[in-house]
């Protein structure tokens, strides 16, 4: 291995680690606390931090093999399943930042309409569509024999190794970004500009709106160029590519979830609760470990 793919390697177990830790610290908060479990963006919380974490196990592991050994790693089918499996989770997520950006529009915009307009089944049929929406496209590419093991990104990921379905598969890419990754960011630039207009003029300070939007921008992926350009893209920069793409994955669960307040006395909460009974554990045992000293000694 070259310093680069050292490197590279090193950066995909950080983000790795960072990002199961992160993800499964919101999914505690949200199984830990029953007001979050109450409030409708929660279900588009939880559906990506499920897409997160799945990603997380499924994709990038594969990813670091392929950079350590540089070749697919597993067999065909672990590789056709787990191409299906990105292609689905980062339409998903996409898609669910779109429908959190559109409910805090609605809550910031409309806040005396808001649980009239936004409700848990409102919330269910936005979900729905979103699978429905992610789901399509890799059934598609997965019939057509689209999805394989691309060297580029040393990743399991939509792949045409026929020259002759070129054409077809330009399209597909094509229309899959705009009705995904360009619809998301159209629909995320909308609601947060509409919604910093009334933030600025109540408290008159930009939150984390603006970098919820620039943080799609990392999943807009490069595979356009590569399609569009005639020159070859070196694999190191495709691999970048990919751990931009992964960065998401880490920064999402800070954007949308830890670093709010609700959330921070959450995981604080079950931090302190752990830390808690752990010292009550360790006294215990030194406790114990006291009584049977005295005892060994009287004896």
């Amino acid at each position: 291995m070259s310093i680069w793919e050292v490197i590279l390697a090193f950066v995909v177990v950080v983000l790795m680690l960072v990002a199961l830790l992160a993800n499964v610290l919101v999914l505690m908060c949200f199984l830990y606390s029953a007001d979050i479990r109450k409030q409708v963006p929660g279900l588009f919380i939880l559906n990506l931090t499920f897409c997160n974490l799945l990603m997380t196990v499924s994709s990038m592991p594969l990813t670091l093999a392929g950079i350590i050994y540089k070749r697919q790693p597993g067999g065909d089918q672990i590789c056709h399943v787990v191409g299906f499996l990105e292609t689905f989770l980062t339409t998903n997520s996409m898609l669910s930042m779109a429908a959190l950006s559109i409910d805090r529009w609605i809550a910031v915009v409309f806040p005396l309409s808001y649980h009239s307009k936004m409700r848990y089944r409102d919330a269910a049929l936005i979900l729905s569509y979103t699978w429905l929406h992610s789901v399509s496209f890799p059934i598609v590419a997965a019939s057509l024999s689209w999805v394989g093991f691309h060297h580029l990104y040393a990743s399991c990921t939509l792949y045409n190794k026929r020259p002759e379905d070129r054409t077809q598969f330009v399209i597909f890419t094509g229309v899959f970004h705009t009705l995904s990754f360009l619809l998301s960011l159209i629909v995320l630039c909308f609601t947060y500009l509409k919604v910093l207009k009334v933030a600025r003029f109540h408290c008159k300070r930009i939150d984390v709106i603006t970098m919820q939007t620039l943080v799609l921008l990392v999943d807009i992926h490069p595979r356009l160029v590569e399609l569009s350009s005639a020159i070859p893209i070196n694999s190191h920069w495709g691999i970048i590519s990919k751990c931009l793409a992964y960065s998401k994955v880490v920064s999402d669960p800070f954007v949308y979830s830890l670093l709010r307040n609700q959330y921070k006395k959450t995981w604080k909460d079950i931090i302190n609760k752990i830390l808690k009974r752990s010292s009550i554990n360790s006294s215990a045992l030194t406790s114990e470990s006291h009584n049977r000293n005295i005892l060994q000694l009287n004896e």
